[in-house]
């Protein structure tokens, strides 16, 4: 198979919210929006491209129109911390902490008005872990 680009499209009850979440905290650009459908781009990274469409829109199948539970929408990011900090500034809900996992993670996750969020810092994995682990 073959495309052309990728994107991915979050069923939500409200695209206006997602939209300015995602523009305010997060840098993102509306591409598109119709009301019920909300496409957004983002300057630095031609390549990102995120929908939200409304779960009730009946251009969606009765079959998606379904909340999305366990659905996180991550960011890879150079400073995970001073990210929290601003975003906490800002007041967006900081689901889960900044903590570091030994295979090389530093991140974070934060609430949305549609997928969670998270933000994932590469740093070094700790040697012992990687051993015991056998990579």
């Amino acid at each position: 198979m073959r495309f052309s680009r990728f994107a991915v499209a979050f069923m939500v009850d409200d695209p206006a919210a997602c939209r300015d979440f995602f523009v305010h905290h997060l840098g993102a650009t509306v591409t598109v929006d119709l009301g019920w459908y909300v496409d957004l781009g983002h300057p630095d990274d031609p390549s990102f491209m995120v929908d939200f469409v409304h779960r009730d829109h009946p251009a969606m199948p009765p079959q998606v129109r379904v909340a999305t539970a366990g659905t996180v929408l991550a960011f890879v990011v150079d400073d995970a911390r001073a990210l929290e900090s601003e975003l906490l500034a800002a007041g967006v809900q900081v689901v889960a902490g900044c903590r570091d996992e030994p295979w090389g993670q530093r991140h974070f996750f934060v609430a949305s008005p549609g997928p969670v969020v998270e933000f994932v810092q590469q740093i070094a994995p700790d040697p012992a872990w990687m051993a015991t682990n056998g990579l």
